[in-house]
């Protein structure tokens, strides 16, 4: 089961500038407790973003820049390698950024979103989910709060 983990905005915004563009520690705090323990396959901007490897995960990050290395982490040259560096983990997750999540959206069995309730100015997006490849499974609505700026809510698709 291969999963792509997102937090998306309601104009299907991702980033900007190489950033996220929102700060929603309830999605921080979910992502954390679902990838735990499972590899983690990105793109290099996206490691690059993080700062380091994301600790207690396998770390698998995607570049054309063969002399890339990353302490830590395990560093292949396509989508198709960082699957097949991962097979040991009945469930890796895809997570990012937007142009390994246009390849990645083509092969995923599921997708595990936050969907943020606002329309942000952004430089990078996700991909649409269409509705006839994709059914919801599960959402979970939740208000904003003091910690929380955005109204959001955690959804699950599963391909048909």
């Amino acid at each position: 089961m291969i999963t792509i983990i997102a937090a998306i905005a309601e104009n299907n915004a991702l980033g900007k500038d190489n950033k996220l563009i929102w700060h929603l520690p309830a999605d921080l705090k979910r992502f954390k407790k679902v990838t735990l323990n499972h590899y983690v396959i990105m793109g290099r901007k996206t490691y690059e973003s993080l700062g380091k490897p994301l600790p207690n995960r396998t770390n698998v990050i995607i570049t054309r820049n063969l002399n890339f290395k990353a302490e830590g982490c395990i560093v292949v040259n396509s989508l198709q390698k960082a699957i097949e560096v991962s097979k040991e983990d009945k469930n890796p997750y895809i997570l990012g950024g937007a142009e390994i999540y246009k390849q990645a959206i083509t092969i995923a069995d599921k997708l595990d979103l936050t969907f943020v309730h606002h329309k942000f100015e952004a430089d990078v997006f996700f991909p649409e989910i269409e509705a006839t490849i994709w059914k919801e499974i599960s959402r979970e609505y939740f208000k904003a709060d003091e910690k929380n700026n955005y109204d959001y809510s955690f959804v699950t698709f599963e391909r048909l």
